[in-house]
């Protein structure tokens, strides 16, 4: 079997990344896209076997983007992957910490630190990407300057590790789909995911949820975004714990077929062991 190539948004040293190497190995090939519609169209053309997709984050929520583009794709969930994101202050060998008076990221990452550089005084200058910024770092190095990345980034750019945990939440956790052409072998505990719309009655919600709840069927998430173009009409996502090869599971689905006015499976897949956290 031939070795697999991860597509993934962002450069290298990107927490994608560093969730690809914690998922597949640190020896894993990785082909870094600049936006996620390039991933699918890495995966479209041949160029990636796989690729790993950020879904939710535990503080920021769900990455609609990804969503739009899964129900848009016919590729399937193989695997999900649960990620402690781990801020690190990185700058140019020899920089000290005193001498720090501006930061640059992502601005998703300076606002998870805001309190942190508010206490130190340090001003946050927004960067289009956290590994990004640290390679612009270390190829043009800024005094009083430093960086928020992954510590994967600073080993990759050469960049000191001035300081580790930035982030002022600990549970700063990013939930990852690894998607394929391909449905994923079973490997139980399972979670399955799928997307669905309802008919414009009442109860339409409450009768597709009931599905799942009279088969004692756990929802681990449900959420709700708009469908563009068509104004105040909605996908539901729904992931629950289960295999669509279940009996139960199988009974729910055909009922949900029965009373929803779209259903997608985005696939059944082994759920992730590192998906609980206890404080």
């Amino acid at each position: 079997m031939s070795k697999p190539i991860v597509a993934f948004q962002g450069e290298h040293g990107a927490y994608s990344e560093e969730a690809i190497r914690c998922h597949f190995g640190s020896d894993a090939d990785t082909l870094p896209c600049e936006s996620f519609a390039a991933t699918f169209k890495a995966l479209q053309q041949g160029e990636a076997t796989t690729a790993i997709l950020p879904v939710e984050n535990s503080l920021a929520g769900t990455v609609a983007q990804v969503y739009e583009l899964l129900i848009e794709h016919d590729y399937r969930v193989q695997a999900e992957y649960i990620l402690l994101v781990r801020h690190c202050l990185l700058a140019p060998v020899g920089t000290a910490l005193e001498n720090i008076r501006q930061v640059k990221s992502h601005p998703q990452a300076l606002a998870q630190c805001a309190d942190t550089l508010r206490r130190r005084g340090w001003n946050p200058v927004a960067a289009y990407d956290t590994a990004g910024a640290a390679r612009e770092l270390a190829e043009h190095p800024e005094p009083h300057t430093a960086v928020i990345a992954s510590e994967l980034a600073g080993q990759l750019y050469g960049l000191d590790v001035l300081a580790r945990d930035m982030e002022d939440d600990i549970t700063n956790f990013t939930r990852f789909f690894v998607i394929g052409p391909e449905d994923a072998e079973r490997r139980d505990p399972s979670k399955t995911s799928l997307v669905f719309t309802v008919r414009h009655r009442p109860r339409a919600l409450y009768d597709c949820l009931g599905a799942f709840a009279r088969r004692d069927i756990n929802l681990t998430k449900i959420e709700s975004r708009p469908i563009r173009g068509r104004p105040w009409q909605y996908w539901f996502y729904l992931d629950f714990e289960g295999h669509w090869q279940d009996a139960n599971t199988e009974a729910a689905l055909m009922e949900l077929l029965h009373l929803a006015s779209m259903v997608k499976m985005l696939g059944s897949y082994p759920a992730a062991v590192n998906g609980n956290y206890s404080p």
